[in-house]
C-alpha cells in the first residue's frame, strides 16, 4: 500500500478525543476486587482497559477445555463501571500444552539453543502448526466478543520482535525459507531459479554456489561471517513470516468484528517491517518506557543517562510517537505507558515528579488517541513483581495515580486530537536496518543511530518532523524529505526524491547496495540529475573524529566524495564532506550533534522552514494549532515563551 499522506484513516474520520486507559489483569485478582478497581479506573478518568493478552491458559486450560465465564464476567464488570475494553489475543504466551503438542514450535536462537518454555515469546513464527492453534483461540475470542459493545478495539499478540524473537533459525524456518526463496527467484516452475539465485547473491565467491534450493541452510553457525546477500534474505523472509502471522488473526477477527485492531509495537525493536504489519492495522501501538530505555536501548552517553535518568531521552520516545503515528496511517495510542520503576533495565530508578503527566502530554503532542499506563496494580509474583503500576502491590495508590487523574483532568479542556503534516520528512526503511545490522562497516554503527541522530539534531532546532515510509512517493506536504543512510533505495524512489520540488536530502551510505546486497554499477548514489559519485568509504574510531570547516565533526563513516555538484559543507582539511544541486543534496559523512545542526540549519531555511535553537533539554513540538515547549531537565530552564519548571511543559495558542 502506497501512503502519500499520514492522514489516510484520521482525516477522513475527523478528530477525536484524547483519552486514557490502563492494562489489567483481572486472572490475577480475587473476582471481588475487579468492581473495586472498575471504580476507581473510572474515578480516576480512565476509559480504556485493555484485558487478556497473556491469558490463553486460563481461557483454554487443556486442548478444548474452555473457560470463557471468567473473562465473560470480566468484561461485563468493566463494562458497568462505564470503562471500554481493548481484548488482546493471547497468542504470545503459548501455554505449556501447545509447547508438548508441536515440540518443534519453540524458536531456534543464532547459536542452535531453543527458546524454552517458562516466559514469553517462545515460539517460531514459522511453525503451520502453531499458527493453526493461534487461529482458533482468536477465532474462538473473536466469535464470543466480536459483538460484544464492550469490546472496543482488539489488539493482536503482544510486542512483537521483543527479547530477539523475530528470527528463528528451525527446520520449521529453513523449510519455510526455501520455499519463499523459490518463489523469489521463480523461474515459472515450482523448482526456482537456482542459477538466478547463485548470481544475485555472488556465490561463485569461496565456491558457495548450490545447486538446488534444497541445499540452502540458515545464515547462522558459519565459521565467519555469511554471505550478507544470504543473511539479508532470510531477515526479509523472518519479517514476512511476522507480518502473515499477524494478517491471518486479523482477518478472523474482522470476519466478527467492526472494532478497530491494534498492536503493540516496541521501541527500538527494527528486525521486522512495522510497516507492512501497520498495513493491516486500523491503529498501531506502542510501549513506552523512557527510563527502562534510557540505558537499555537509546544508545545515550554516560552524561546522558546521568542528566535524564529520571526523566528519559528528550528525543527517544518523540521519535517512536512519530514514528507509529506513520505505522498506522495517523492513528496511533500508546499502549503501555511507564508509570514508576520498571524491572527489566539494568538500572530501576523513580521518576522524576510529574514525569508521567509530562511524558502522557508528550505523547498527545505528537497526535496520540490514547495513553494506557502499564499496569493498573503491581502484581506481587512472578517476573515483573517489581515493576511499578497505577496502584501498589497492596492496592493503595502509587504516585503515578494521581498524575493520571490530573491528566484527566485537563483533558476536560483540551482540544481534540489534531492531525496534521510536519513541513519536514525522514524516510525510515527497516530493509535498510536490516543491511546495516548484517554489514555495519564498523562496530559502532547502526542505520537506527545514524537517523535518530539527524532527528535529534532537527528537534534541538525547534523542528517538528514526521517519519514516513520508503514506499510514500508524494512528498508535496513537505518542505524537506530527508533520506538517510537507505543502503538499497529503488528506482523509483530515487526518482521521486529528484523531482521533489521541496529540498531532498540524501546519504550517507544511501543507494550503496542492489536489492540482493552487491555494490551497484555506476557507483553509489546514482540520483538522477545528482552529479554525485562515492569513490571510496571508511569507518572511523570513536576516538578519531574528522574536524569539519565550521562547528563539529564527522564520527564513525565516511565517504569520499567526486563529481559537479557544488560542495557545501567541507572538512578542515579541505576535503568534501556534502554536495548540492538546485534542491539536491548529498551528504556524504555521519556528523556529530554539533556538525549536524550546523549543517542542517541553513539547509532548512533554504526550504522554508523556521528554526529555533532550543535550550538544552527543551524541545519543540506543533502538531496542528497546538505548540508544546517540554522542559526534559530537572531544573527549571528559561526560554522565550518563560520558564518551564521541571518535569513540565508549556501548552501555547496559535497566537502565542
Amino acid at each position: 500500500m502506497s501512503k502519500g499522506k499520514l492522514n489516510i484513516r484520521c482525516y477522513c474520520e475527523g478528530n477525536m478525543k484524547r483519552s486514557l486507559g490502563t492494562c489489567y489483569y483481572p486472572e490475577h485478582w480475587p473476582q471481588s476486587r475487579w468492581p473495586i478497581d472498575a471504580k476507581k479506573m473510572v474515578e480516576t478518568g480512565l476509559t480504556w482497559v485493555r484485558i487478556g493478552e497473556f491469558a490463553w491458559h486460563n481461557l483454554e486450560p487443556r486442548e478444548g477445555c474452555f473457560e470463557f465465564d471468567w473473562l465473560d464476567e470480566a468484561i461485563a464488570c468493566l463494562g458497568q463501571a462505564g470503562l471500554k475494553v481493548v481484548l488482546g489475543t493471547p497468542t504470545a504466551t503459548p501455554p505449556k500444552w501447545v509447547v508438548q503438542k508441536y515440540p518443534d514450535m519453540l524458536a531456534i536462537d543464532a547459536q542452535g539453543q531453543p527458546r524454552r518454555f517458562g516466559s514469553r515469546r517462545h515460539y517460531c513464527f514459522s511453525h503451520l502448526g502453531y499458527r493453526l492453534q493461534c487461529r482458533d483461540i482468536v477465532g474462538r475470542l473473536a466469535k464470543r466478543y466480536g459483538n460484544n459493545p464492550v469490546v472496543a478495539a482488539w489488539q493482536t499478540d503482544n510486542e512483537y520482535g521483543c527479547h530477539d524473537t523475530t528470527l528463528s533459525y528451525s527446520k520449521n524456518a529453513e523449510d519455510g525459507f526455501r520455499n519463499w526463496l523459490r518463489a523469489i527467484f521463480s523461474d515459472g516452475s515450482n523448482a526456482g531459479d537456482i542459477d538466478a539465485l547463485n548470481a544475485a547473491w555472488g556465490n561463485v565467491f569461496w565456491s558457495m554456489s548450490y545447486a538446488d534450493f534444497d541445499e540452502i541452510e540458515l545464515p547462522n553457525l558459519t565459521v565467519t561471517e555469511p554471505n550478507p546477500a544470504h543473511s539479508l534474505a532470510f531477515r526479509r523472509y523472518s519479517s514476512e513470516q511476522v507480518v502473515a502471522f499477524n494478517k491471518e488473526q486479523v482477518e478472523i477477527i474482522r470476519q466478527h468484528s467492526s472494532a478497530p485492531i491494534s498492536h503493540n509495537f516496541m521501541g527500538r525493536i527494527t528486525d521486522f517491517d512495522h510497516f507492512k504489519v501497520g498495513e493491516d492495522l486500523d491503529i498501531a501501538t506502542w510501549d513506552s518506557y523512557p527510563l527502562g530505555f534510557l540505558e537499555d536501548r537509546v544508545g545515550a552517553s554516560v552524561d546522558e543517562q546521568k542528566a535524564f535518568a529520571r526523566q528519559g531521552h528528550p528525543d527517544f520516545q518523540a521519535f517512536h510517537h512519530d514514528l507509529y503515528r506513520a505505522v498506522g496511517q495517523g492513528r496511533w495510542w500508546v499502549m503501555e505507558q511507564q508509570p514508576g520503576p520498571v524491572n527489566w533495565a539494568p538500572y530501576n530508578p523513580v521518576p522524576l515528579p510529574g514525569m508521567v503527566r509530562f511524558w502522557t502530554w508528550e505523547a498527545f503532542a505528537h497526535g496520540a488517541e490514547a495513553v494506557s499506563f502499564f499496569r493498573w496494580r503491581q502484581v506481587p509474583f512472578a517476573q515483573e513483581q517489581m515493576h511499578a503500576g497505577l496502584l501498589r502491590p497492596d492496592g493503595e495508590a502509587a504516585p503515578a495515580l494521581k498524575e493520571a487523574a490530573r491528566v484527566a483532568a485537563e483533558l476536560a479542556d483540551a482540544p481534540d486530537v489534531a492531525h496534521a503534516s510536519a513541513e519536514l520528512a525522514i524516510i525510515f526503511d527497516y530493509d535498510a536496518d536490516a543491511a546495516w545490522s548484517i554489514q555495519p562497516h564498523g562496530a559502532t554503527l547502526s542505520y537506527f543511530g545514524l537517523v535518530f541522530d539527524l532527528y535529534c539534531a532537527l528537534r534541538k532546532l525547534g523542528v517538528s518532523v514526521d517519519l514516513i515510509s520508503s514506499k510514500v512517493q508524494n512528498f508535496s506536504d513537505y518542505k524537506m524529505v530527508c533520506a538517510p543512510g537507505m543502503m538499497h533505495m529503488p528506482s523509483d524512489l530515487k526518482q521521486a526524491l529528484a523531482s521533489n520540488i521541496g529540498v531532498s536530502l540524501i546519504g550517507p551510505r544511501s543507494a550503496a547496495r542492489d536489492a540482493h546486497m552487491t555494490i551497484p554499477q555506476p557507483l553509489p548514489p546514482d540520483i538522477p540529475h545528482l552529479d554525485v559519485t562515492v569513490s571510496a568509504v571508511e569507518s572511523l574510531r570513536p576516538d578519531m573524529p574528522i574536524a569539519l570547516s565550521g562547528a563539529g565533526a564527522i564520527k564513525g563513516y565516511r565517504e569520499l566524495l567526486e563529481g559537479h555538484a557544488t560542495p557545501i559543507l567541507l572538512s578542515k582539511a579541505g576535503d568534501t564532506v556534502a554536495m548540492e544541486d538546485g534542491n539536491l543534496v548529498y551528504l556524504g559523512s555521519w556528523l556529530d550533534q554539533d556538525g549536524f545542526i550546523e549543517f542542517l540549519e541553513p539547509l532548512c531555511q533554504k526550504a522554508g522552514i523556521k528554526t529555533i535553537k532550543m535550550p538544552e533539554g527543551v524541545r519543540r513540538r506543533v502538531m496542528g494549532a497546538e505548540e508544546f515547549w517540554f522542559n526534559h531537565n530537572a531544573r527549571a530552564v528559561e526560554t522565550i515563551h518563560g520558564q518551564i519548571k521541571p518535569a513540565d511543559f508549556l501548552r501555547l495558542s496559535p497566537s502565542e
